[in-house]
């Protein structure tokens, strides 16, 4: 099968371009810089930017699947802002989707997120929102998946937790209380491999996560714990929290603002762990604590199959 991955050199994406090429695929990899460094041996590259559709329609030539992977991180602010949120999910899917349907693609699989609405709370989960309505109002057969956190080797989820939360004294809003479900990259990509070579997949929305559901301090002192540290966590009352972000939004180069306070007033967790439409039970997923610990293959919290960004 001739398979495209925009944003394939990206964390998730370089990994899972690796796990297609194992099963025999014809890979190529779309992004803005693709690099030999970051794409496994034997996939095809192209340049191209989501943002503008003239860049990206010709890799879609002949391709019988698509994966449309390219976003921004809810974790850290912008640096364009709130309106990139809109520009490279919503935009960037609707370019996708045109192109997608020009070249008559056999199947799109569409990254989402855990929560997107189009009315939903933060710019991150609207835009997403909005973008699975473009895909479902298009006339392809697709699959959208709405993972929790992922985490591996050249993810930024275990260097976040270590901003928010630095180790010996963790003051975090809410006193962490925010419910996460970490999925390993390595347990992620072979179900997203497996969406396009089973027909029953096509059509459906699944919500994905990892084995356990963990707060935000829990998640810190598992990291820290891990680096051979203590934490204790100090509670930020939430107030206190929404006015310290808040000004962090007119601070240039601060990673974090009012979107990233309105993240930590929701879990970020399934209702139903769809892995099981895959053959896959929860029991066979990676924690983060094994993650962390070295049992998922790096050690320093870092697996063997996903690359860097």
């Amino acid at each position: 099968m001739k398979v495209l991955v925009v944003g394939g050199s990206g964390f998730i994406g370089s990994t899972l371009c690796g796990e297609l090429k194992r099963r025999g695929h014809d890979v190529t990899a779309l992004s803005r810089s693709p690099s030999s460094d970051d794409l496994p041996k034997g996939v095809n590259k192209v340049m191209g930017n989501v943002r503008e559709y003239g860049s990206i329609r010709e890799a879609f030539e002949g391709k019988d699947a698509v994966y449309n992977l390219v976003a921004l991180s809810p974790l850290f602010k912008p640096s364009g802002g709130d309106k990139m949120h809109d520009e490279i999910h919503r935009k960037g899917t609707e370019h996708v989707v045109r192109a997608a349907e020009k070249h008559d693609v056999g199947h799109l699989v569409q990254m989402s997120a855990l929560g997107a609405d189009p009315d939903g709370p933060t710019a991150y989960i609207r835009s997403k929102g909005e973008a699975e309505e473009i895909v479902t109002e298009s006339v392809l057969d697709y699959t959208i998946f709405r993972p929790s956190v992922v985490f591996g080797d050249g993810g930024e989820f275990v260097s976040f937790t270590k901003l928010l939360a630095p180790p010996y004294v963790s003051a975090l809003p809410g006193g962490g209380k925010t419910r996460f479900q970490p999925i390993w990259v390595g347990d992620l990509v072979p179900i997203l491999a497996d969406a396009i070579e089973d027909e029953t997949h096509v059509g459906r929305t699944y919500e994905i996560g990892g084995p356990d559901k963990l707060t935000l301090a829990e998640i810190a002192r598992l990291i820290h714990d891990a680096d051979g540290r203590s934490t204790t966590i100090v509670p930020v009352p939430m107030g206190l929290a929404k006015i310290g972000l808040s000004i962090g939004d007119l601070v240039p180069g601060f990673p974090m603002g009012k979107d990233q306070y309105r993240s930590l007033q929701f879990d970020n967790v399934t209702d139903d762990n769809d892995t099981d439409a895959f053959g896959v039970g929860v029991g066979e997923l990676t924690t983060l604590r094994a993650y962390l610990n070295g049992q998922a293959g790096g050690a320093d919290g870092k697996s063997a199959t996903a690359a860097s960004d």
